[in-house]
């Protein structure tokens, strides 16, 4: 798992000096019981950033289920979304302190790592959950985006492999939109845009595909 980490990390600072230069939140999630089981979420404060994920060695519950082993690309965030979450991180005294953890005995939903860097300062903090209302919905948050960039991978493969799959597939994003599992459609448009635009695709689907553009500008 660190050689993981550290290979994601190189990855992450590879990627092109956009936006502010220097400013960049980082979140690394972890849980060997989900597929993915492991990610890197890199967000820059003009809404920039990359994801890289590995599935891991989690079994599937579907059989036959088409799902992505590596989702590595740039992401583009709605530049509000960006800026609530580096409001945030600043409120929090750029997560100084280290105390995000409530050592409460919760179900575990995932080791969440925050990382901040940027000309004001640096900071961070990990947790599974956090007593601080507003950390905890920050995590939720970016794990809510991590979620939609894998589902637009997973339809991209459903395209190629599994056309009659998307009508499933694109029911259940609209329903992770409408409950706020599912996130920033934005970070997904090209895919979305290219359904919409696709007569080879079910009529239903590429309608699901409009409704969700229409998602990407929140």
């Amino acid at each position: 798992m660190k050689a993981m980490w550290l290979a994601l990390a190189a990855a992450a600072l590879a990627l092109p000096a956009l936006g502010e230069p220097g400013a960049t939140l980082r979140m690394e999630y972890s849980n060997p019981g989900l597929a993915p089981s492991s990610w890197l979420l890199v967000i820059r404060a003009d809404g920039s950033g990359h994801f890289h994920a590995e599935r891991g060695d989690a079994p599937t519950s579907t059989p036959n289920l088409i799902e992505p082993k590596t989702v590595d690309r740039d992401i583009r965030l709605n530049a509000d979304f960006a800026g609530r979450v580096f409001e945030t991180v600043r409120r929090h005294n750029l997560l100084r302190d280290g105390r995000c953890e409530s050592h409460l005995k919760v179900a575990f939903q995932g080791w969440k790592k925050l990382s901040y860097s940027g000309p004001d300062g640096n900071g961070g903090c990990e947790f599974n959950y956090s007593k601080n209302k507003e950390i905890q919905e920050l995590g939720e948050s970016l794990v809510a985006v991590a979620s939609t960039v894998v589902e637009g991978a997973r339809v991209e493969l459903l395209l190629l492999h599994d056309p009659l799959g998307l009508d499933h597939e694109m029911e259940f994003i609209q329903d992770g939109v409408r409950d706020g599992r599912l996130q920033q459609m934005c970070a997904i448009r090209d895919i979305l845009e290219r359904l919409a635009g696709d007569s080879a695709v079910m009529e239903r689907v590429r309608r699901r595909a409009e409704m969700l553009l229409s998602e990407s500008a929140k």
